[in-house]
């Protein structure tokens, strides 16, 4: 039986806590990458399916963009960040200061894809670190992967490179607001998979 079928509110509340802590942690580093005030938040953090996952993000046919990485060591698992695509080049021309300007379906250039690769390091950084310092557990995270494609390639080709995991995620809803002048509000979603035997060592590290 997949553990996280049957996490409990009180759990869910502790791993939202580990969630907004990732998120301080994240804004900080942004604001100083920026060079402005970066302000993030968790409003929710749910359990879903992982066959459910590519229609939470808008369908096995959207294009997303992803930083993807496999986490080892005491509780191994994988981690997606995940970004529609045209919250992906709102947050990328609020990094590098250029105007939105390009046709539906247009990709990213070089310096886009850099940006977008920097940020990925920083979230998933962020949030592990926020992981780590409360469980006092040992996570080794892999060098994040950047990857933009339909939800549903994805997903599929992510775990298959970083190893199947168990058959729920921990979803972790991220709120990103680059700077209060442009009142622009940024969501993307962190989509932890543990493997089956990770999240009974993570509560157990929690007294929860």
């Amino acid at each position: 039986m997949d553990p996280l079928k049957n996490i409990n509110s009180f759990q869910l509340d502790v791993l939202k806590e580990i969630g907004n802590i990732g998120a301080g942690n994240a804004a900080t580093a942004l604001s100083k990458l920026l060079s402005k005030q970066v302000d993030m938040n968790v409003p929710r953090v749910q359990i879903v399916p992982f066959q459910q996952i590519a229609e939470f993000v808008g369908g096995e046919e959207n294009l997303i963009v992803t930083v993807f990485l496999r986490i080892e060591g005491d509780i191994p698992g994988n981690m997606f960040f995940i970004l529609n695509f045209e919250a992906a080049k709102q947050l990328v021309s609020e990094m590098i200061k250029i105007p939105i300007e390009h046709e539906e379906g247009d990709m990213f250039s070089e310096i886009e894809l850099s940006a977008l690769q920097e940020v990925g390091n920083i979230l998933a950084g962020s949030y592990l670190t926020a992981l780590s310092d409360l469980t006092k557990l040992n996570l080794q995270p892999s060098v994040p992967a950047l990857a933009i494609d339909m939800a549903g390639a994805i997903l599929s080709y992510g775990l298959i490179e970083l190893g199947r995991s168990g058959d729920y995620a921990l979803v972790i809803d991220t709120q990103i607001e680059p700077g209060h002048a442009t009142n622009t509000q940024i969501e993307g979603h962190f989509f932890l998979l543990p493997d089956p035997e990770s999240f009974k060592t993570l509560f157990t590290s929690l007294g929860v």
